[in-house]
């Protein structure tokens, strides 16, 4: 049960850490919406939705204990941006949307390397907590990335679509949330493989 904790702790600080990426920034590229709602703050409460921080996550984690595997995932509130008060709309709501993954990566990074190369030097529960937010933290940005909305993927992917491609645009924004369904559904143990590969290619091991 203690670990349990942990794993909510460690995914709603990677979420937070997530959006408030996405509005750190934004507001370095001239909009200060999320600066202005009070959502540039590592304190997760002004960002913690109480089924996507809370509940959802707590109930996949119980799951993925007792099945043995699957997705642990949540959301908290997004950070509000306005794209038009970016200095450079198109390219300013690219950096803006790889911002959240790319900082979970940076995260993954971090404690990846932290664990390969200090790894005997820690205590088994140590290294496990740092496993546990390497893997957290890549499946997190990988996911994000995924060019369906409402994921940031699909941001950067209509950010850089052309004109000529506008009926895929409209397609996505209609049936993305089910589309995202379908992925998940049949999919997700090719993401799951990504997840995996990119954590043994950080850490040199599989956390599994």
């Amino acid at each position: 049960m203690d670990f349990l904790i942990f794993q909510i702790v460690i995914l709603i600080f990677s979420i937070v850490l997530h959006e408030v990426s996405h509005g750190w920034i934004a507001n370095s590229l001239g909009d200060s919406t999320a600066k202005l709602a009070g959502r540039l703050t590592l304190n997760p409460l002004p960002h913690i939705d109480p089924i996507g921080s809370v509940a959802l996550p707590l109930f996949l984690i119980i799951m993925s204990n007792i099945t043995g595997g699957g997705i642990i995932f949540g959301w908290a509130k997004p950070v509000p941006v306005n794209p038009s008060n970016l200095r450079n709309p198109r390219w300013g709501g690219v950096w803006v949307s790889l911002a959240g993954p790319g900082s979970n990566l940076l995260v993954a990074l971090v404690f990846g390397l932290l664990l390969r190369f200090f790894g005997a030097d820690l205590s088994p529960a140590l290294a496990l907590l740092f496993g546990y937010i390497a893997f957290i933290n890549i499946l997190l940005g990988v996911f994000n990335l995924l060019p369906i909305p409402p994921l940031d993927g699909s941001h950067i992917l209509f950010s850089l679509l052309p004109r000529s491609l506008d009926s895929l645009k409209i397609f996505l924004s209609q049936y993305g949330f089910i589309v995202l369904l379908f992925v998940i559904f049949f999919f997700f143990q090719f993401i799951s493989l990504a997840v995996n590969g990119i954590f043994r290619l950080i850490v040199g091991t599989s956390l599994f």
